[in-house]
């Protein structure tokens, strides 16, 4: 408008945008016992049984901040890659992590320290990258789950880049040498390329939600990728392809919710696991799984 100057603006704002994907609710992951499965999740990981949903004896939902692990019973499934998480007390975790052998030795379990993490295996062979918080590269997330990380096939970063941008509509880019794909506020998928041989696709599956439900599914539709109509709220898919060429560069289900589904986005209850009943103080038993006001 006339007499008025240009406002300067301090912030680069495309840092925020965000895309079409806004939640990366579970990893869903079946295991063969439910008891080695609490072990493992629960009491060495440190993290919470849902109190509210799914709280028999045939699946566990384990809440990771806004995440969780869904586990239902069945033969076991290891994802091809890994989950990343960030655990608020790197000490403590050892600490549970050591005490857990008497539970699970025998199976697969194994942990061990790094430099900047610590590598768990789960008594499937399941793979968890456990990072201390670190407002540099996981922001300010105290308990949550950044990333799951996906080994690929050599030469397929660019497709894999490509399907994201343009089927989902979220914002995809090689960095480094590994693609990543933001799917909520602070969670990414990151796929790495490895010469590694993969064992076969085994059924395990992530959930996203999408802003524009419609367009993604009519975009998949159009390709015949939809592999499963669900609800008025889900439906799914399980190959990711190139764009230009159709051809398949890696599978794994994605579970699709819409924003108006009835668990989008709901809260969910995470423990403080350094409170126990010989260890208790009142007050302490919940946990943010964000850090304070600063």
């Amino acid at each position: 408008m006339d007499g008025m100057s240009k406002v300067e603006c301090p912030w680069t704002r495309a840092t925020e945008s965000l895309g079409n994907s806004v939640e990366l609710q579970h990893v869903n992951l079946r295991v063969p016992d439910q008891l080695k499965a609490t072990a493992f999740y629960i009491s060495a990981l440190g993290l919470t049984r849902d109190p509210y949903l799914v709280t028999g004896i045939e699946n566990m939902w384990a809440n990771v901040g806004v995440s969780q692990f869904h586990l239902p019973t069945g033969p076991a499934q290891v994802l091809r890659g890994t989950v990343g998480l960030v655990l608020p007390n790197r000490e403590q975790l050892l600490h549970r992590l050591q005490g857990a052998r008497r539970w699970l030795d025998g199976t697969r379990y194994a942990f061990e320290e790094q430099e900047d993490h610590v590598a768990v295996t789960c008594p499937w062979g399941n793979r968890i990258r456990c990072h201390a918080p670190d407002a540099g590269r996981f922001g300010r997330i105290v308990l949550g789950m950044p990333y799951v990380e996906f080994d690929v096939a050599p030469g397929t970063l660019d497709g894999i880049t490509r399907f994201y941008r343009e089927i989902v509509a979220a914002p995809a880019a090689i960095e480094d040498g590994v693609a990543k794909v933001l799917v909520a506020p602070g969670q990414v998928l990151t796929f790495r390329e490895t010469d590694a041989p993969q064992p076969a696709y085994d059924g395990h599956h992530i959930q996203l939600a999408f802003v524009d439900f419609g367009g993604v599914h009519a975009r998949l539709a159009e390709r015949g990728l939809i592999s499963q109509e669900d609800s008025q709220h889900q439906y799914r898919f399980i190959r990711i392809v190139d764009p230009a060429t159709g051809s398949l560069l890696f599978e794994v289900e994605h579970e699709c919710r819409s924003t108006t589904h009835p668990l989008f986005m709901r809260k969910l209850v995470n423990r403080n696991p350094a409170t126990t009943n010989t260890l208790y103080a009142p007050g302490h038993e919940a946990l943010a799984w964000a850090m304070p006001p600063e």
